[in-house]
């Protein structure tokens, strides 16, 4: 989950501007070669698929320092002998081995490009093993500015976790870290001080007990799973379970928390499999059935991991105790709960190639809010929830953020773009089609990585409506579409303005009193009315605005 108010975690200003129809130029914009390196494709990239990690590390509170290796096993694709691994500063990589010789490597900023000597060809499969310590960046403000959080509980305990979306996985261990190439299974090994436990991804294999005093987790995750999404949980806790009996059998459910909060967690954590009948219902089974479902409290407000989803909205329904919607509908449920587990579907298991398309993330998700209050309170409950997060709509910059340079765009993905999926829901018209839809993203994009295009043309296809227009009017600009009629004559016109060009969307107006479904386009249409009252209400599932032109 990246921040609901406002936008992005960006290093500078935007400067747009508009074009003729309507699109914001992004021309303006000043990006690095870190960026480029961050954020593209790179020939040091492409070259390899990601097949396996293992993470093992030792977490030390005491000088707040983090050492260890990092064994990445890979398929050859092309025939080629440098490698890009990333590893932000002031994380240092000590040494590279591959069949037990050292390799030479040489850093550019964040990223290091290895020379391999071994020939790397087309179709093997090889390993490196990085050994890398020092100490990361420490989050100032998790989850949005991110990092690794080193603070005590109230028992004077340590209580430290990763979370590091937009910033990078690299910002503490070191990986691929590019979204668009996920590594289909993992061991995660963490060694932490004695009296604390830590909590991984996937499913505990083992504890051991050192010599030393501390103690070893392994953590095995079966299933593909991007960077950012594995996270370090270090702290006191105390840990319940149940099962939840799902559309794919019995799911593990395993719940870790401080030791004080186990009772008050025992009662507040029941969102949780109210969640996933929810979930399960409109998106389909819970996609990382092998790995368990786990809610874990952390040090911040909470994130989207993977099987391993952290938790910090202290025990309040609400987001922080405040409803976001401002319907009352946002206190019916822990907003933390919800929306990350939420993301297991849209981020997890359907997963952005590059960040400028986070929509695919968060206007999914929190479009989930709304689904989840409409299937416990029905579905006006669901339409007001999701009218209601307008309020939080800025339109400040586009949605879709630039692609190749790690660049996420408006904040504003998040409730508008709920907004817009509500919107395509009411011209779809069909509400077994549209929840057909959903749970056809899930199981057609299942565990695999994609592009905003690709979400598109699947609801396109589905549908068989072709809402490109919608989908560029609402994330690649700023502006509302204004439904713009006018009574003049005996007739009734209407027409689209402050829109894309062609823009076509069909909306639902109360004319006269008699709801109605028009198609304008950008070009004025009339039709007869012999009604003198003369009255036009757009439908408020659409997020437009609408202006009379007085005779």
């Amino acid at each position: 989950m990246k921040k609901y108010f406002g936008g992005a975690l960006i290093a500078f200003l935007f400067g747009f501007t508009t074009n003729a129809q309507g699109l914001l130029n992004k021309s303006e914009t000043v990006f690095t070669h870190q960026d480029t390196l961050r954020g593209s494709i790179t020939k040091e990239r492409a070259w390899w698929d990601l097949k396996y990690y293992h993470l093992d590390v030792k977490v030390n509170p005491k000088d707040k320092t983090i050492t260890g290796s990092n064994t990445v096993r890979y398929t050859v694709l092309k025939d080629y002998n440098k490698m890009q691994i990333d590893l932000q500063e002031p994380m240092q990589i000590y040494k590279v081995t591959q069949d037990g010789k050292e390799l030479k490597f040489e850093r550019d900023g964040n990223a290091f490009f290895i020379q391999l000597t071994a020939a790397q060809k087309v179709g093997d499969t090889k390993e490196i093993i990085i050994s890398f310590g020092g100490k990361p960046k420490e989050a100032v403000n998790p989850p949005w500015d991110g990092g690794i959080t080193w603070k005590k509980d109230k028992n004077g305990k340590d209580f430290i976790a990763s979370s590091c979306q937009g910033l990078g996985a690299s910002v503490w261990w070191p990986n691929k870290d590019h979204m668009y190439d996920e590594v289909e299974n993992m061991l995660i090994t963490v060694n932490v001080p004695g009296d604390l436990t830590d909590v991984s991804n996937g499913r505990l294999k083992s504890v051991k007990k050192e010599k030393d005093g501390t103690k070893t987790f392994n953590w095995y995750v079966a299933n593909p799973i991007n960077n950012y999404g594995v996270n370090i949980n270090i702290g006191d806790y105390v840990n319940f379970t149940e099962k939840y009996k799902g559309e794919k059998g019995d799911l593990d459910c395993s719940y870790y928390v401080l030791r004080d909060n186990l009772e008050i967690a025992k009662e507040h954590f029941k969102d949780a499999p109210r969640m996933l009948k929810a979930f399960e219902n409109w998106f389909g089974p819970y996609p990382f059935y092998e790995d368990s479902y786990k809610l874990v409290e952390a040090p911040y407000l909470g994130m989207e991991h993977q099987s391993s989803v952290t938790y910090g909205n202290g025990y309040k329904m609400g987001y922080r105790g405040k409803d976001l919607s401002g319907t009352g509908w946002g206190l019916k449920f822990d907003f933390i709960i919800i929306h990350e587990s939420g993301h297991e579907w849209f981020a997890n298991n359907i997963t952005y190639k590059d960040i400028a398309d986070m929509w695919v993330h968060e206007s999914f998700t929190n479009y989930s809010e709304s689904l989840f209050v409409e299937y416990y309170y029905g579905k006006d409950a669901g339409a007001e929830y999701v009218i209601g997060c307008r309020r939080n709509i800025h339109n400040d910059k586009p949605i879709i953020g630039n692609y190749d340079v790690n660049n996420e765009g408006s904040g504003d993905m998040y409730p508008k773009g709920a907004n817009m999926l509500h919107m395509i829901r009411q011209v779809i018209n069909d509400d077994a089609k549209w929840k057909s839809i959903l749970r056809g993203l899930n199981s057609t994009f299942y565990h695999q990585t994609v592009t905003g295009k690709q979400i598109q043309e699947y609801i396109n296809t589905q549908s068989g409506i072709n809402f490109n227009r919608v989908f560029t009017q609402y994330l690649n600009t700023t502006q509302i579409p204004v439904f713009e009629y006018i009574f003049k004559n005996g007739s009734f016109g209407y027409h689209w303005t402050n829109c894309v060009a062609k823009f076509d969307m069909p909306v639902k107006v109360k004319l006269n009193g008699e709801e109605i479904w028009l198609k304008p386009t950008t070009e004025w249409k009339s039709e007869k009315t012999t009604n003198e009252k003369r009255t036009l209400e757009v439908d408020k599932d659409f997020y437009v605005t609408s202006s009379n032109i007085v005779e």
